[in-house]
């Protein structure tokens, strides 16, 4: 029987989608004047709906 690598196990089709994905970082400041910074990962066409406030 021949052997398998198992890279060609994986299923590349899967993450056809994951390119359309970008990670944003958001500063946010808080009451007592320190930044924090907010990670979320959105799809590339709501970046600014999310920078915007409005909930992805």
């Amino acid at each position: 029987m021949a052997k398998i690598s198992k890279n060609a196990r994986t299923d590349r089709g899967a993450t056809v989608g994951s390119k359309d994905y970008v990670k944003v970082i958001k500063a946010v400041k808080s009451k007592t004047n320190n930044y924090s910074f907010l990670e979320k990962i959105v799809h590339k066409d709501k970046v600014q709906d999310y920078l915007a406030g409005k909930e992805v």
